[in-house]
């Protein structure tokens, strides 16, 4: 517990930071947007593409671990797609963005911290491999299914053509698609290029933390509490739930079923706000999913490190 702490509360305090800094009108609202602006067009994308670019793709990708946890995403995504539109009559890009913060879990900021605290080093390797297309497939689904749904009507050619450019416009997918092209073409960025890159990295998880905190001062929970609670249980018990029971369908082994169960049980993450902010739907529930989440995962998380071998 004493763990999970140390490593949630530093977010929690980066998030408080940008809370008071808009609550106090430290901030303004252009100010935050601008942050948010940042992060999810810049910042964020020259992570992932330098976490790629960098990826030993020589690690095991198992497709029983791979299996494991995407199964149970595309679960929770499934769930919260349907629950949002018929227990909470929800509209559909609503439902989509919320199905896609049951999707999304926080593999990276907490998925990868709490299993090396929790086991070790060594015990990532399963958690790199399903890193490595976390984002991509997560965003393919979330943006096909939107644009699916925002274009109908509108011809299977039309819609299809609005995804396949929503899709490759996008700048999150651009940066992994970036990082794959370099990595295993075995480029090597000429070094003043690299720091740049290595600049914005550093910037990207503390001002998308800091941005969201400024959002929440806009974008409180009431009127959603149901919603929320409905995204908490999905994220942190559902997804988890079906990855561990395939991980033992599947016979994984102790590591691989440590890593797939851990990073499943993460809140979601902050990319389900900036998807939600990319169309402008459910922010407040996708804002508001991410820090309710992260706070009781502290409880659940801790009850799936119980439970696991």
């Amino acid at each position: 517990m004493q763990a999970l702490i140390e490593v949630i509360l530093p977010v929690f305090l980066v998030i408080g930071f940008g809370y008071l800094a808009a609550w106090k009108d430290i901030l303004s609202e252009a100010g935050v947007d601008g942050i948010v602006k940042f992060t999810q067009s810049f910042a964020i994308p020259c992570l992932l593409f330098s976490a790629i670019a960098r990826l030993d793709l020589t690690q095991d990708f198992d497709l029983r671990v791979l299996g494991s946890f995407y199964i149970g995403a595309v679960s929770g995504f499934v769930t919260g797609l349907l629950g949002a539109r018929y227990l909470f009559d929800r509209a559909w890009p609503d439902s989509v963005a919320i199905g896609f913060c049951c999707l999304f879990s926080n593999s990276v900021l907490l998925g990868l911290v709490i299993t090396e605290r929790a086991y070790g080093p060594d015990a990532l390797t399963a958690n790199y491999a399903i890193v490595a297309i976390h984002a991509p497939f997560c965003y393919i689904i979330g943006l096909s299914v939107m644009e699916f749904v925002r274009a109908r009507g509108g011809g299977a050619g039309e819609t299809l053509r609005k995804i396949v450019t929503a899709v490759f416009r996008n700048a999150l997918v651009i940066g992994i698609g970036l990082g794959f092209f370099v990595n295993l073409a075995g480029l090597s960025l000429p070094a003043a290029l690299q720091d740049g890159v290595d600049l914005m990295v550093q910037a990207a998880l503390p001002a998308a933390l800091f941005g969201l905190g400024g959002v929440l001062v806009r974008y409180r929970p009431e009127g959603d509490l149901r919603t929320i609670a409905f995204v908490c249980a999905v994220s942190l018990v559902l997804h988890p739930a079906v990855t561990w029971g395939l991980a033992q369908a599947f016979d994984l082994s102790r590591d691989q079923m440590r890593s797939a169960v851990v990073t499943a049980s993460m809140a979601p993450g902050i990319n389900t706000y900036l998807f939600a902010n990319i169309y402008g739907v459910a922010k407040r529930v996708a804002a508001s999913g991410v820090l309710i989440g992260t706070a009781l995962s502290v409880v659940t998380t801790s009850l799936w490190l119980s439970i696991l071998p």
